[in-house]
Order: C-alpha cells, then structure tokens, then sequence
C-alpha cells in the first residue's frame, strides 16, 4: 500500500509517500481500505518531534479515517467486510489501508459521503469528552470557543448551538470571524484586534474551550462566571501561564483538561457508544455536518498540512486516499 511518512522531524520536507506493507489486523481489529483521511494538528505536532505515537502505533500520521471495511478479526462481531465506517485511530490514518479497534467504529451516516466523513470523528470524540464531558457543558449555558474556525470549533460551535447554548468564539481575521457566525455562533471576535474581556464582560462565559493556553489563561478566568469550567485541550500559544490563584478561588472555578491520543481502548469505546446514541442522530439528519475547507490527495500531504499551518482552513481539511 501507499502510506505516509515522516523521515525524521522537521518542517513539510520530511514528508514521504511510500510503498510499505499493508497492516494486518489483529483479533479485535478491522483493516479499512482508507477513502479519507482528517489532517489535524497533532499530526503536525508529531511531525515537528515533539508527539511521538504511543507505544505499538505505527509512525503512520492520522488519527481518523473513513472507508468500507475490507477484513475483521477473529473476535469481531460488529462490523462485516463492505461495511461502510468511520473510525477513531492512534495512528495509520495517511494511507491507502488502515486498522482501527471495532469499538472505534461508527458507521457512516447517510447524509454524508464516504470521503466527507473522515473529518466526523476526531472532533466529534475530542469534543463531546472534553467539552460535553470535562467542562460539563449543560444546555442554556454560555460557552466560548477559542479557535472557532477550526475543525474543533466548527463542530463545537454546531454541537453547543443544538444543545440549546449561547457561543462565542474567537478567530483570527474578520472573514472567519463573519464565517463563524455564518455556521451559527452567536458572537465573533478576532482575536488580533479585540480581547474577550472588552467584548463580552467580565463573568460572562460558563465555560471555555481552549487550544491557546500561554498568556490567554488569565483573561479566560476574567471572562468565566461564578462555578465555570475551562477546559484545556491544547497549547498552541504555549504550555506555560500564570494563574490568578484569587480568581479561581472567589469564582470557584473549575480548570480542566485532556488529551485523548493515548487513552486506553475501552474509555474510547465508551465515548464511541454515547456519540452513537447522542451525536450520531444528528449527524444522520443533516443538522450536524463536518465543515470541510480543502480536499487534496494522499500525494499532498505535505501541502495539506502547510495549510493548517498557515490557517488557510476553515473547519477541516481532507485527505483522499484512494
């Protein structure tokens, strides 16, 4: 098969397309011929160094796939060969095959195309944990979303407004500030020329979802109401901040955060069988659907990824693999 490697760490030149072994799958596994791949930026993260695979994954980037499924294992009862899913993975996601656990599984929904959704299930498994479940977001509350032009944001700003939440976001230019609000969002800020403190009051949020970390942390406890909960699931503006100790403690503030890469199969089990039941429904309507900015092929990995670096997306960004 035609895979995706990284030779060495570095910038998009260390990317490779190989011929490489097709992977076998094991007693619990299902090998998917791949249609589509979700670049995300921990793909990039690894490819810099600094987020190797955990321990047995295959140095293949990708971390969700879609496709029909070509073979089980031996103690596979859920899914058949041809089966149509998409699928939550550690690794293996650029290329043309790829295993995934059965429990990691969903099916594809039938208003979406067997490509399109390869970009449902990073979000969709990133958010409901982290935002639904950590940050314990509850219908009628205030959330505010850092990064809402993102794949996270895009699908957390969908997901907030059909649970019947007020959401802010923040974003990087006017035009995705102006496409936020556009998918739904009540109230958009760019980041570059407002801060949230000035735009929406002191005390304002419930809760906060945030990719930023650094020197933004301080201002989102400024923003947080009494009881709220920010939640942490990257650092893009850097991994250390100082904290207000007064604020968390008058506000009775709850700080969060997780990552969902090296959890154990089970928990991602489990969070596969309630997006099923929660999410999934929505999904099969229409009412929730991935926002996807660029589909290139498996070839243009590199310039896939140069895309997320430049913020050039808005929502996700596709991989074609066959």
């Amino acid at each position: 098969m035609k895979a995706v490697f990284y030779r060495g760490a570095g910038g998009p030149e260390v990317i490779r397309l190989e011929e490489r072994p097709a992977p076998v799958p094991g007693p619990d596994e299902v090998l998917i011929r791949v249609a589509g791949a979700g670049v995300n930026r921990p793909d990039i993260i690894q490819r810099r160094g600094f987020y190797p695979p955990p321990p047995g994954v295959t140095e293949v980037p990708g971390l969700e796939v879609s496709g029909a499924v070509e073979a089980i294992g031996t103690r596979v009862t859920e899914w058949k060969p041809g089966d149509r899913v998409a699928a939550l993975v550690a690794g293996g996601g650029y290329a043309e095959l790829c295993v995934a656990p059965e429990g990691q599984c969903l099916p594809v929904p039938e208003a979406q195309t067997l490509v399109d959704a390869a970009a449902l299930i990073e979000t969709s498994f990133t958010v409901w944990a982290h935002l639904f479940g950590r940050g314990r977001l509850q219908p009628g509350e205030r959330l505010l979303v850092h990064g809402g032009a993102s794949g996270i944001g895009t699908t957390a700003i969908q997901m907030a407004k059909l649970w019947g939440c007020t959401v802010a976001v923040t974003a990087g230019t006017d035009e995705r500030c102006q496409a936020c609000l556009e998918l739904g969002a009540d109230q958009a800020i760019n980041y570059r020329t407002q801060r949230s403190t000035d735009v929406l009051g002191e005390s304002s949020m419930d809760v906060v979802l945030d990719m930023v970390g650094g020197e933004i942390l301080n201002e989102n406890l400024k923003v947080l109401a009494p009881e709220g909960r920010h939640v942490s699931i990257a650092f893009l503006g850097g991994q250390d901040a100082k904290i207000d100790v007064k604020l968390v403690m008058t506000k009775r503030l709850v700080l969060t955060g997780a990552t969902l890469r090296a959890r154990p199969e089970p928990f991602k089990r489990g969070l596969r069988d309630e997006i099923r039941e929660r999410l999934w429904p929505w999904f099969e309507e229409g009412a929730l659907r991935p926002v996807i900015s660029h589909r290139l092929k498996l070839a243009a990995a590199a310039e896939a990824q140069q895309i997320l670096e430049r913020s050039e997306h808005f929502g996700k960004v596709v991989l074609l693999c066959r």
